[in-house]
């Protein structure tokens, strides 16, 4: 991956009883090293942050149909991966769903099918009590904070997140 900024939509997915959707990520050569993240990846062509978002969305879960809410928060992070250097602009959209049966989309590409393990709904308590890591680092007070005070007025923007 270049050294340019790569733009990202992200889904905060909840369900009816307020979980949220979480996809399980590893290494692509070390499954050992693993995480959970939102469902959303980069922006394509000439397409916006929501049209990648409901792509995104729609490749990794299946889910289509899904009307995005406002952006709750921005980040920007840098991390290694597959042997490269990943700097992105994340913005995370908030949507809700009344499907609750999801598996992984049949449109994953090459790197996802070799760095994606699964996928699950975490309620706020679960995500507070795990050791996993789990990216937005701080999701569980951003998810507590979104469930009892509703969206911001507008995106907060996190604290970058360089690893």
């Amino acid at each position: 991956m270049p050294e340019a900024v790569r733009r990202v939509a992200r889904v905060v997915l909840l369900d009816p009883d307020d979980r949220v959707l979480l996809l399980h990520g590893h290494e692509p050569d070390d499954p050992a090293r693993d995480w959970w993240f939102t469902p959303g990846g980069g922006v394509e062509g000439d397409e916006t942050r929501e049209q990648a978002a409901v792509r995104e969305l729609a490749e990794e879960t299946g889910l289509t149909g899904v009307r995005l809410g406002p952006v709750l928060w921005q980040r920007i992070c840098s991390f290694p991966f597959a042997g490269e250097r990943w700097n992105q602009d994340e913005w995370y959209y908030l949507a809700r769903t009344d499907r609750t049966e999801v598996a992984l989309g049949g449109a994953l590409t090459e790197l996802e099918t070799r760095s994606v393990a699964g996928l699950r709904w975490w309620t706020s308590a679960e995500l507070s009590s795990t050791r996993e890591t789990v990216y937005p680092t701080r999701l569980a007070g951003l998810l507590r904070a979104l469930l009892d005070e509703g969206p911001p007025p507008r995106p907060v923007v996190l604290p970058p997140d360089i690893v």
